[in-house]
């Protein structure tokens, strides 16, 4: 009988480790489960570790482990896109599920990746395995493209059995999440990009067109009224470019203080909840955040994740200072023995059907699926208002560069006409 020292969570969420004797480590496995602990770390006592390649003592379960050895990705071949990383899950989930044994379903996927740094990850990986680590250990190796969900799931996956079905629905997750945030940013992207070739074609008036005719009034008006509102126009045109340095300066200056801001736990919260409240995008970050919270927290507990380990990756990747901390008050909330939908309501971010839609999950006892339809019901409700706002926010720009670039053009014309009446 061969001995096997294991790290494993409780249901209250603690680690625990010991040791334990088995034939292998698929029994080891068995057994530790029926004590109704989670195993994140199972390895055989005295086993050799070719090449130094294992994770250390203490990184598997930590989600979060310190680069490997030779660790220099980053400036090697930059970074991993998340369309090549479910690229990678997925063709991982495909060929474990046709029964290719894991280490050899890395090699043929390392020959065939193109993105240097995805490629010198996946080597490593495969080197970690054959060395006898687990896929957890080996994805803990790099947190740069792997994070905690990815590494914690994968762990899940080891433990219960199902690796090829929990890559599966972390590849479809990705992509999920992937679809809503290209749908958010494609609708905040437009009128933007509107807005700052609106304000240059107005630099541009203001500071070159309107001299010019300000030049011309002066000679031919001899020294006449120009009409009101010409005449505002062109107190605004100097106005502007004599300010104009002082403009770049504040944009300067309010770009640094929101990335400091940004670097401040405080300011992350403060700048979160300002999104949460802004007018016309608020509504659809709420959706966006509260979508993405169902969805990580879902799939973790469909993968056999403790809910106390859980909501520890969903606060650490919720993405959101606002959601984190809410996060952090159901999890505190869970620990003394709570149910999930009291705190969730007390936090005041989740609306009563969130609410309602746990409380059943519950008592049914199929909270992680209710989980999963709330988050396609959130991912649906933020298309509808992608589409409404992009129906709303198009006409009310055209109209707004109309009403301006209109009242420079009369402005403009209004003396010349005086001038060519005069000269007929």
């Amino acid at each position: 009988m061969a001995k096997f020292k294991y790290k494993a969570m409780d249901a209250k969420g603690s680690e625990t480790e010991g040791v334990i004797e088995a034939d292998k480590q698929a029994t080891a496995l068995s057994r530790i489960r029926e004590q109704g602990l989670f195993p994140t770390s199972v390895e055989e006592v005295g086993a050799p570790k070719k090449g130094g390649k294992a994770a250390p003592k203490g990184q598997a379960a930590a989600g979060g482990a310190p680069p490997a050895k030779g660790f220099s990705l980053p400036f090697l071949g930059g970074r991993v896109k998340s369309k090549q990383l479910m690229g990678f899950t997925r063709q991982l989930s495909t060929l474990v599920n046709a029964g290719l044994p894991l280490l050899r379903g890395l090699q043929v996927l390392q020959r065939q990746e193109r993105n240097p740094t995805l490629k010198r990850a996946i080597n490593d990986m495969a080197e970690s395995i054959q060395s006898g680590s687990t896929l957890g250990e080996a994805l803990a190796h790099h947190p740069k493209i792997f994070n905690r969900l990815y590494v914690n799931m994968a762990k899940a996956g080891e433990v219960g059995g199902v690796l090829d079905q929990v890559l599966n629905r972390l590849a479809e997750f990705m992509e999920k999440a992937q679809r809503i945030k290209s749908k958010v940013f494609s609708a905040m992207l437009y009128p933007v990009v509107v807005l700052i070739m609106a304000f240059g074609i107005l630099s541009f008036l203001m500071l070159v067109i309107i001299p010019k005719f300000k030049e011309i009034f002066d000679d031919l008006l001899e020294g006449q009224a120009l009409p009101p509102l010409t005449q505002a126009v062109m107190n605004i045109s100097t106005s502007f470019g004599s300010r104009l340095p002082y403009l770049i300066v504040g944009i300067v200056v309010l770009v640094v203080v929101l990335k400091l801001m940004r670097t401040q736990e405080w300011g992350r919260y403060a700048l979160d909840r300002f999104k949460m409240r802004m007018p016309l995008f608020g509504p659809l970050m709420k959706k966006t955040a509260i979508g993405r919270f169902t969805r990580t927290l879902g799939t973790l507990m469909n993968a056999g994740v403790p809910v106390l380990q859980a909501l520890n990756i969903v606060r650490d990747t919720a993405g959101s200072e606002v959601v984190a901390r809410a996060v952090n008050t159901v999890h505190d909330a869970v620990k003394e023995g709570e149910n999930m939908a009291p705190p969730i309501e007390s936090v005041g971010l989740f609306p009563p059907m969130v609410i309602s839609m746990v409380e059943v999950g519950e008592e049914t006892g199929g909270l992680p699926e209710m989980l999963i339809k709330i988050a396609d019901t959130y991912d649906d409700e933020v298309d509808t208002t992608v589409a409404g706002l992009t129906s709303i926010i198009e006409p009310i720009l055209i109209i707004f560069l109309a009403v301006v670039v209109g009242t420079i053009v009369i402005a403009l014309f209004m003396p010349l006409i005086s001038i060519i009446g005069s000269l007929s």
